[in-house]
């Protein structure tokens, strides 16, 4: 610093104010950028969204079916060979229904 110039810019110390630190839209062009003016490149970048958004769709859907497919499987195969809990209280048989003449009278 010694030996400069009173005038020179380097020397001089740049005041921080709060306006350095507000987000500038001019910056964040490539997050926005315009749409084309030529009516045939609008219409064929709406096609290729379109496109992607249905190829998009038609791949989730097979996604989540192979995801089902997959858990009934395992389920499946989870249950295999163990056998199946019963209620120690529950009695099978078989049984038939007696009309009333068959019953004796007491």
């Amino acid at each position: 610093m010694t030996g400069a110039a009173p005038g020179n810019d380097k020397t001089k110390r740049r005041q921080m104010t709060a306006y350095r630190f507000r987000f500038d839209p001019r910056h964040f062009n490539a997050f926005a950028p315009r749409k084309p003016r030529h009516p045939l490149v609008r219409l064929a970048f709406g096609l290729l969204g379109l496109g992607l958004l249905l190829l998009l769709v038609f791949f989730s859907v097979f996604v989540g079916i192979a995801m089902l497919a997959v858990g009934v499987l395992y389920r499946l195969l989870k249950q295999r060979g163990k056998p199946i809990a019963r209620d120690a209280r529950v009695v099978d048989g078989e049984f038939r229904v007696v009309g009333k003449a068959a019953l004796p009278s007491a």
